[in-house]
């Protein structure tokens, strides 16, 4: 598997705070099911990432074009293959 780093630069700030909740359910959906290895928020507001476990690009923007932000206007995306340099990562 491959990991893919998806930025989310803000788009609509209201249209994030309206789907905010549909987008938590996609990532805690996916996370689970082992296709997020982690995301989370910038603090200062300019949008989040996203770090798709996936064995293609392509998978990974189809997840992507998936999440709740994206599909809906609220979000754009960015996203890069990443290769995670860690004493932790196994």
């Amino acid at each position: 598997m491959k990991l893919f780093a998806a930025l989310l630069p803000m788009k609509d700030q209201e249209l994030s705070q309206k789907h905010r909740p549909a987008h938590l359910e996609f990532l805690q959906k996916h996370h689970k099911e082992g296709n997020i290895a982690a995301y989370g928020r910038f603090e200062d507001g300019a949008g989040g990432l996203v770090i798709y476990r996936t064995e293609t690009y392509e998978q990974a923007e189809e997840l992507v074009k998936q999440d709740p932000f994206v599909m809906e206007g609220a979000r754009d995306y960015d996203i890069h293959e990443w290769n995670m340099v860690s004493d932790n990562w196994s």
